[in-house]
């Protein structure tokens, strides 16, 4: 999004031509009677036969069966066996075509503004024809498959619609007709996407479909309503297989109309979401973060069920469900982890270093004791509750009565201490408990809320010790349990246990209301006679759910009715839907229940006010797995480093119920300075819970500003109140989708942009900086010489103490060359052709031509000499005391004359110079540095400004020889040698024009960005630094020391002596990053938590310099919760528009910013490729105890 149009349209023109063609395609299962091109009349007919061949062959069965030559089952086999030769002759067909196109030369049209589906027919079967009517299959197994399971489905069909069948269940021949007629018509549309020509489905879950299982969409369902009418008809005298026959009968003509809406899922979402189902409200289990979990776990708890209806003991059966309830509730894969680390912990006591998680492992080994000591408790009140209680029903004087009293109590404290601990109650008043302004230091708030967090332990205790044993003790008590050799005794247990541990508050509320609907109602009544406990409590469960999500839609759909009416942009068109909307309220509470009773998305069509029922699909909502896809960029990183410390504040506040009850499919959005999270509950269990959490860009563009700027209203009109401010307001912004819960205080970056004009570019203050920089050059080196290794292999070794190592130096006396050092070589005229301060190079990150590419680049493996070196390699060939005296001294010099080939035996030899002190080799450079590019009478006039006082001061301040006798007397000698200062001289001026160019003028602001970018102006001296890759990095980092100094000097007052500048640089290399954004030594400097950065850059539309600083520091993010439905119902369409109608434009209406729903900040969070989050997290586990 980078604009926002005052009209928008839903479709542009191309795309409503598109979706105008796809459409009548769906409907018709495949069949492309309406074509963008003229097409000649027998691609028409041939579809219509292909479209009603199944008719004619069902039809055909049907005729033998009325006449009575054949039998209803005969008919069946007749039909099926004639469409099974059908469907492979078509097939056939398909492959043909194929393989006698692939030997024809295509010929390529050069009109580029063909239609993409423009087809160029030759005949009635051609190949070109053929195949346009016939794509065929991928797999040649598919090709098998589908043709017979076109030919099973035809039989089938045949007799599910056979006239007498249909006659004997509604007695109507009017009725059977229309059965009768349309039946075949979705029969036909069924077998046409089969065999003939897949459609583009509405319902789309998989962007991509690999394995060919859309085409087995609409079997599926037709297989589903023959399987009930084969049970009505082989197993009798059942009523409700009857009804249920004779509705599905009427519901199966109905069946196109649910297709093309995309009411019905397709076969992998449908999967998913029945086992989610099954497990959550069957088993008592919860969603799962991955499918393989949801697999496993589906399969561990309908074995427990299937385990309990065979244990013949009443004891047994209460222990087993009780233990396996509690054990499944619990995150079972760090169990695995911690005896995994057990078992490895001998192989890592040897080495130096701890073991990595020894402090989780020592937390987590706690866990699993408390963990087993509940177990041994619930399973020994349960085992003595069983055996020894009296089993009576429950009556008003019963201990199990008494229970649910107690359960009442619990449930309404359990109420009170959720509610307070929030800023909101109901989302609608003001928690008068909760600190009225949050916007403070971290530690104040701390203080404020720390009545509330101890409120938060007692309601844990309550949660996840008292409750529990207080709903076993209930159902122990149950006289249910008497009848064990029943179905639905063990399924309505079974999850009753589970339910105890997985999702405590959900089942105290189901167990309140059970015995309260016992204890209130007569003992005659269906409820109390039919039902026992376990099955009631599962009813109640699914009616709980169901009613919360109807309530959920129902806001949504009053939002987005409130939204399109408030939006003046299309206030005419919002107006009739909303009219609409009123007169059809009853029909669109309709849509809302049956959307609620399936657990689908509510979809609102292009986020307009015209609801659809959307398909059935798993809590998550993308065919994903979590956390694997993700439009990295330079903020990534920035979410990175806030993950871990985020999750450890969400375990305090979920565990304190800051957030409230913890569901899965909950959606939350944190909030602080330009960031924004977005918080995902994928799973939940006994103390735990298994989130995502993504971050959305930071990019400024208008519709993530406009909704962002609303987030921040929201958060500070609960968070930033007066403390005059009544006591009891309300919620503001009720109508938007986030709710404000909780602020959560984190460590993380503060990002700060500044203005850097009126100090980069201040004359005095780049004078200042060329001084600065000898400064900070001199004290990188000798840093960065104190650091390193003792002796280095090419120090010399001597015999006695007393002899001091000798040093190759360039002779000083050398005639330069007489080529002009400001003067580019040809060679490298092309990297810095555009080095001048005019054109646009103040990006953040100059981009490098191929060039600079070229000149910066290094190659480690390579055997050529650095010149101005000594050939290191030659003279380690030759034995100690026997190098040849050519293979030692000779040098290669750039600025020397060049030497012909035939005199190469006249080289000058260089002789060797010894340090004055003993122990200056240990801040000697290395080696290979010391060569130069430069002529002498320039080292010797620049050699002036070389600020030998901080130079002495700085070797007298290390801290390296502390640790021997006469350090500071050692250090002396050394700060006065004046060899080594000889060779610091020579290194740090090299440096010096290596950044500044020979000219010596003062730098200006471009320079200097350029500089700070890595883009160096070229000279000779250029060219030697960046065959010193080390040396280049170093030369560049004290520039960008430099710049800091110069910014920190412009802000904070001026330096006052050398003691307060060493302070200055040590502090920057301790705790400070100084560098590009683009850096990896930027991203590893945020994760391992550096305490600052700065970074410099230039803003284009300012036109001005600006500096970046992220300081590391203790914030507070502003946390809200989300409506659910109304995530799942934007994200629904989102995959809808762009799956389907492949409505992909920018600047659509559905991803225009909206203040209530929140839509382009929702579109954002969606997994790619829908959605674009910057980062998005693994499945984390937090641990809520």
């Amino acid at each position: 999004m980078r604009s926002m149009s005052p009209n928008v349209p839903l479709l542009n023109d191309y795309k409503q031509d598109f979706l105008l063609k796809r459409f009548p395609q769906t409907v018709l299962g495949g069949a492309r009677l309406k074509l963008g091109y003229c097409a000649p009349p027998y691609i028409y007919v041939n579809q219509i036969i292909l479209f009603l061949m199944p008719w004619v062959l069902g039809g055909l069965g049907t005729l033998l069966y009325q006449l009575g030559v054949l039998k209803d089952y005969s008919t069946a086999a007749f039909s099926g066996g004639l469409m099974l030769f059908t469907a492979f002759v078509i097939q056939l067909t398909s492959i043909y075509a194929k393989t006698k196109s692939a030997t024809v030369e295509r010929i390529l049209t050069t009109d580029i503004l063909a239609e993409e589906d423009d087809h160029e027919f030759t005949s009635c079967t051609g190949a070109e024809t053929v195949k346009f009517l016939i794509p065929g299959k991928k797999y040649v197994v598919n090709t098998v498959f589908h043709s017979v399971l076109a030919g099973l489905m035809c039989g089938l069909g045949t007799w599910y619609l056979l006239p007498n069948r249909i006659t004997l269940l509604y007695g109507s021949t009017g009725g059977t007709v229309l059965l009768f007629v349309f039946g075949w018509m979705t029969l036909c549309i069924g077998e046409y996407s089969l065999i003939v020509n897949t459609a583009t489905e509405t319902a789309t879950f998989q962007t991509q479909d690999t394995y060919e299982i859309i085409p087995l969409m609409r079997p599926l369902y037709i297989f589903f309503f023959v399987s009930v009418d084969l049970a009505h008809r082989f197993v009798v005298n059942i009523p409700a297989l009857e009804q249920m026959n004779q509705i599905l009968h009427i519901l199966f003509i109905f069946l196109p109309f649910l297709w093309a809406l995309g009411t019905l899922p397709p076969p992998d979402a449908l999967f998913l979401w029945a086992v989610e189902q099954v497990l959550q409200f069957g088993l008592g289990g919860s969603p799962m973060s991955t499918r393989l979990r949801l697999l496993v776990m589906f399969t561990i708890s309908a074995g427990t069920a299937v385990t309990s209806y065979f244990i013949p003991s009443t004891v047994g059966v209460v222990l087993f469900m009780t233990g396996l309830g509690f054990l499944l509730s619990l995150n079972l894969s760090d169990m695995s982890i911690v005896f995994k680390h057990s078992v490895t912990r001998h192989r890592v006591e040897n080495k130096s270093q701890p073991f990595p998680g020894d402090s989780e492992k020592q937390f987590t080994w706690k866990q699993c004791l408390m963990y087993i000591i509940i177990l041994v408790v619930a399973l020994l009140e349960t085992s003595l509750l069983h055996h020894f209680a009296g089993f009576s029903q429950i009556s008003k004087n019963s201990f199990q009565a008494t229970i649910g009293y107690i359960l009442v109590v619990i449930l309404i404290i359990l109420w009170i201490l959720r509610e307070i601990q929030s800023v909101y109650i109901f989302g609608i008043f003001r928690n008068p408990f909760y600190p009225k302004d949050v916007h403070t230091t971290v530690t104040i708030f701390l203080e404020k809320q720390t009545n509330l967090l101890k409120i938060g332990v007692v309601r844990r205790i309550l949660l996840t010790l008292v409750s529990p044993f207080a709903m076993i003790a209930f159902l122990s008590l149950d006289s249910s349990l008497q009848g064990l050799h029943s179905v639905s005794i063990s399924i309505g247990f079974t999850r009753a246990f589970r339910m105890v541990w997985q999702n405590t508050e959900h089942a105290l509320l189901e167990t309140v209301i059970v015995s309260a609907v016992h204890l209130f109602s007569s003992a005659d009544s269906w409820w109390n006679r039919s039902l026992n406990t376990g099955i009631r409590l599962l009813l109640v469960g699914i009616f709980r759910d169901r009613l919360i999500q109807f309530i959920s839609k129902l806001q949504f759909a009053v939002t987005v009715l409130w939204a399109s009416w408030t939006e003046k942009k299309h206030r005419k068109s919002a107006t009739t839907l909303c009219l609409l909307n009123t007169i059809f309220s009853p029909f669109m509470l309709v849509i809302i229940a049956f959307s609620a009773l399936l657990s689908s998305p509510l979809l609102p069509l292009f986020t307009l006010p015209v609801f659809l029922v959307g398909f059935p699909r798993p809590i998550q909502s993308w065919p994903g797995a979590v956390g694997t896809a993700a439009c990295v960029c330079t903020d990534t990183v920035y979410y990175c480093q806030m993950v871990p410390r985020l999750a450890a504040a969400l375990q305090t506040a979920m565990a304190a119920g800051s957030l409230g009850i913890l569901l899965p499919g909950s959606h939350y959005m944190g909030r602080f300075q330009d960031r924004l999270i977005w918080i995902m509950i994928l799973e939940c269990g006994y103390t735990y819970c298994c989130i995502n959490i993504k971050g959305l860009e930071l990019q400024e563009t208008t519709c993530h500003t406009i909704e962002a700027r609303r987030v921040d209203e929201v958060f500070e009109g609960a968070f930033e109140q007066e403390e005059y401010t009544k006591i009891c307001s309300f919620n503001e912004h009720f109508g938007n989708i986030l709710t404000p819960c909780t602020v959560l205080p984190v460590k993380v970056y503060s990002d700060a942009k500044n203005v850097l004009s009126g100090i980069i570019d201040s004359h005095d203050n780049l004078k200042e900086f060329k001084d600065d920089l000898l400064k900070v050059l001199v004290w990188t080196l000798i840093q960065y010489c104190s650091k390193r290794p003792k002796m280095q292999e090419n120090i010399p070794k001597t015999e006695s103490k007393k002899e001091t190592p000798l040093i190759t130096l360039p002779a000083l006396n050398s005639e330069p060359h007489p080529k002009s050092l400001e003067e580019p070589d040809s060679s490298s005229s092309e990297t810095f052709n555009d080095w001048s301060d005019d054109g646009n190079i103040f990006d953040d990150e100059p981009a490098i031509t191929k060039g600079e590419k070229d000149q910066f680049r290094f190659v480690p493996g390579t055997n050529l000499p650095i010149p101005g070196s000594v050939d290191s390699q030659r003279v380690g060939d030759h034995p100690s005391g026997t190098v040849p005296e050519n293979d030692l001294f000779k040098i290669i010099m750039l600025g020397y004359p060049a030497v012909d080939k035939g005199k190469q035996g006249n080289t000058t030899y260089i002789p060797l110079i010894e340090f004055s002190c003993s122990h200056s080799h240990l801040l000697s450079l290395p080696q290979e540095w010391m060569s130069s590019c430069l002529p002498s009478s320039k080292v010797k006039e620049m050699s002036s400004v070389f600020p030998e006082d901080w130079y002495q001061f700085v070797i007298r301040q290390l801290e390296c020889f502390y640790s021997k006798e006469n350090a500071s007397s050692l250090l002396e000698e050394i700060a006065k040698d004046k060899v080594l200062k000889d060779l610091y001289v020579r290194i740090v001026m090299t440096c010096y024009f290596s950044l500044f160019g020979i000219d010596n003028m003062a730098p200006t602001p471009g320079h200097i960005l350029r500089v700070y970018n890595g883009v160096l102006p070229w000279s000779s001296a250029l060219d030697w630094l960046t065959e010193k890759p080390e040396l280049f990095q170093l030369a560049l980092k004290a520039f960008r020391y430099t710049l800091k100094l110069m910014v920190d000097k412009a802000s904070l007052g001026p330096i006052e002596d050398f003691k307060e500048l060493a302070n200055c640089l040590e502090e920057y290399d301790s705790d400070w990053c100084i560098g590009l954004i683009s850096d990896e030594k930027w991203k590893e400097a945020v994760l391992q938590e550096k305490p600052c950065l700065f970074s410099l850059g230039y803003d284009p539309n300012m036109r001005g310099y600006t500096g970046r600083v992220l300081t590391l520091q203790e914030l507070l993010i502003q946390v809200g919760k989300l409506n659910s439905e109304a995530v799942r119902g934007q994200w629904a369409n989102l995959s809808w528009e762009l799956l389907y109608a492949t409505n992909d434009d920018e600047e659509r209406y559905s991803i225009q910013a909206h203040q209530l729903l929140l839509r382009n900040l929702t579109v954002q969070a969606a997994d790619p490729p829908l959605g674009y989050p910057v980062f998005s997290s693994k499945p984390l586990p937090i641990h809520l105890c």
